[in-house]
């Protein structure tokens, strides 16, 4: 996780809020800036790829993990498990532990963001890093 070159506040907001929505308001900055002909920064670009792109992995992996769930729930004994994992805990405000992490990953990259810095996630910002040329 290392600060940018002192990014502008709309900047750090516009960043914080492509991860709570999802990558939906870095999507629709993006439009905006390709129609009014506007460079984006370095540092605003990351995270709305970065935005997009772990919204389309969590849309992937709540597919697969559907899937999963429907065979592990032939079976007797493991078909426990995806229960357990999405019950809801009442100390972390009724989530899941699943919900819980996403919730939380959200939030650091949110608060990271909007404080100026590159969030850092394995795999995913070295793919965005790479593909950015920031590397």
């Amino acid at each position: 996780m290392s600060i940018s070159k002192k990014p502008y506040p709309i900047e750090r907001i516009l960043s914080a809020l492509t991860y709570l929505t999802a990558g939906g308001v870095g999507f629709i900055w993006l439009i905006i800036a390709a129609i009014t002909k506007k460079h984006i920064t370095p540092f605003l670009m990351y995270h709305i790829l970065q935005s997009i792109f772990l919204s389309i992995l969590f849309f992937l992996i709540s597919i697969l993990g559907e899937l999963i769930y429907v065979i592990l729930y032939r079976i007797p004994v493991i078909n426990s498990i995806p229960y357990w994992l999405n019950f809801p805990i009442p100390f972390i405000f009724n989530l899941s532990i699943v919900q819980a992490f996403t919730t939380l990953v959200i939030l650091y990259l949110a608060v990271t963001s909007f404080m100026g810095y590159y969030s850092y996630i394995p795999w995913v910002s070295d793919i965005i890093n790479t593909n950015t040329g920031r590397r």
